[in-house]
């Protein structure tokens, strides 16, 4: 018999604090507002364009970087007044970058845009900035930020550098799949568990053929893989990963068990780095045994697993697994082979 009891949802460890809140700002069609011409103004204007905003550059003289920029945008329209910014340009703008080499310019255009209401970012003077920039990879619509909130810009892009060579090109074309699919899928009869399952497969395919851009008949493939699974899917999947090793003994496998799962179980032993790699969302119910018998067995299982649920279950301690519930897919994961 079971000694497990979980009873209440036991929340995990806050998350740590952040230095910076990372967004991601809709800026298609929206106002931007750039004051100073220098090449580093072309740069954040350019940002800017590429994320569909209207740009407007207020300087008397603008960079031959930010004349090319006007000429050829890479989205929104980049526009140059030519003339200092003035207090009546900023209400209604979505956001303001400035380049100023005074302080006292700087502080001025930061407190001006904050009083219109609008986040405000300054060039190379955090001090004055409501949000920054940081390093990005490009696969749009899958987009990654990378900040040190000022501390070493060089890290970043060194990062920014791996990041790149570790997500390949073809990542791009999978997103947008993704966006035109999530529509065509919702109109399908499959249940909430199974359209779960197929972002699960479309995962896993977009990641092993990168290199293929994705066709309607891969879409297909995916749908008729999802209906050949049958009743499985509603029955849902435990996993059993051994976390005892710390974070650092986490294997591949594990970490896309715990960023799929909807349901998490861990006990006194894991460690709150390892939750962490859970996803925000996910139920996390913390276990308590009895000194006498650590187990699951297979209808509290079947339980958890219900509704098509994925169910991890992290090992801190020695504890054992019965069985899996009748229907359900229970593996051990190769951590704890």
């Amino acid at each position: 018999m079971s000694a497990m009891r979980p009873s209440a949802d036991i929340r995990p460890a806050r998350m740590r604090p952040l230095t910076r809140l990372p967004v991601f700002f809709a800026l298609e069609g929206r106002r931007a507002v750039v004051a100073g011409g220098s090449a580093a103004a072309a740069w954040k204007a350019e940002l800017l364009s590429a994320a569909g905003a209207r740009v407007e550059v207020y300087a008397p003289e603008v960079s031959p970087e930010l004349q090319a920029l006007a000429a050829d945008p890479p989205g929104g329209a980049v526009a140059h007044v030519a003339r200092a910014w003035t207090l009546a340009d900023l209400p209604g703008a979505a956001l303001a970058v400035g380049d100023f080499a005074d302080d006292a310019d700087a502080a001025a255009f930061a407190q001006a845009a904050r009083a219109a209401g609008v986040p405000v970012n300054v060039v190379d003077k955090p001090a004055f900035c409501d949000f920054s920039f940081g390093a990005i990879v490009n696969r749009s619509p899958l987009v990654l930020g990378i900040s040190t909130d000022g501390a070493a810009p060089v890290f970043a892009q060194a990062i920014r550098t791996r990041l790149e060579a570790l997500l390949p090109l073809g990542f791009a074309a999978w997103a947008a799949a993704a966006q035109r699919w999530r529509a065509v899928l919702k109109t399908t009869d499959l249940s909430y568990a199974a359209r779960g399952a197929f972002w699960q497969l479309f995962a896993k395919r977009a990641v092993t053929n990168a290199q293929n851009a994705p066709t309607a008949a891969d879409f297909a493939d995916l749908l008729a893989e999802l209906r050949g699974q049958g009743a499985s899917i509603a029955n849902g999947s435990l996993t059993i990963i051994a976390a005892g090793g710390g974070a650092d003994a986490l294997t591949l496998r594990d970490l896309r068990a715990l960023q799929s799962a909807e349901v998490v179980l861990y006990d006194e032993g894991v460690s709150p780095d390892i939750l962490d790699f859970a996803r925000r969302e996910a139920r996390k119910i913390l276990l308590s045994f009895s000194a006498s018998d650590r187990r699951i067995d297979a209808a509290q299982a079947r339980d958890l697993t219900a509704g098509g649920k994925r169910v991890v279950w992290l090992e801190g301690t020695a504890a054992d697994v019965t069985r899996a519930a009748p229907g359900s897919s229970a593996c051990r994961s190769a951590a704890a082979a």
